[in-house]
């Protein structure tokens, strides 16, 4: 279903324009439909830094990178499974950086989910817009790293089988399959994107 997204192939660019794997994701961009003034904030900013920095797919852009994103539903139940992340120290959908060469936040998402669940039959919600929610998110500094933005392409990815969660070596090992209105209760603990995000993956349900 992602392909869909991108059937464009990439190349060089035309004189003044992005390449074409960041033309793609402006595409990606001007499609979504922000939900509050936050997302739609965040879909501009994401918009700027897309022209001023051609290196935004890459982890090593110091300002901030694209990175992408999975609510994980089981069809089922209903539920979502979250994990405590062990460097932000909150519970978040799951997701990481574009490898080296990747360029589609949606295959990027599933790479993620696969990994850090080994869930082995994840597959996009069909009822769910490509992505499902787009955010800016700041993220401290490390020894490794300055203070920089996470541009979060954000997808619903579903599973027949919760049973099989089995994360690889050196993932997290705290998840929680939780129903939407339970999760939306924690209260504090709970990032205010991620409020919007089960909200939309709740319409859908």
């Amino acid at each position: 279903m992602a392909s869909s997204y991108w059937a464009w192939s990439m190349g060089a660019a035309e004189p003044g324009q992005p390449p074409r794997r960041l033309a793609a994701i402006l595409r990606l961009l001007d499609r979504h439909s922000p939900a509050d003034a936050k997302e739609a904030h965040d879909i501009q900013r994401i918009r700027q830094l897309v022209h001023e920095r051609h290196d935004i797919l890459s982890a090593r852009c110091q300002v901030g990178h694209i990175t992408a994103s999975a609510l994980i539903i089981d069809c089922a139940s209903g539920r979502i499974l979250l994990h405590f992340h062990r460097k932000l120290k909150r519970w978040l959908q799951v997701g990481g950086h574009l490898e080296t060469g990747e360029s589609d936040p949606a295959l990027a998402a599933l790479r993620e989910a696969r990994e850090e669940t080994g869930l082995p039959d994840l597959v996009f919600c069909p009822q769910a817009a490509m992505p499902l929610d787009i955010d800016v998110q700041n993220i401290p500094a490390r020894a490794d790293m300055p203070a920089h933005l996470h541009l979060d392409f954000r997808y619903l990815l579903a599973t027949r089988h919760p049973q099989a969660l089995a994360p690889e070596p050196g993932e997290s090992a705290q998840f929680r399959w939780l129903t939407v209105q339970g999760t939306l209760a924690m209260g504090a603990a709970l990032d205010s994107s991620l409020r919007r995000l089960l909200r939309k993956a709740e319409g859908i349900g």
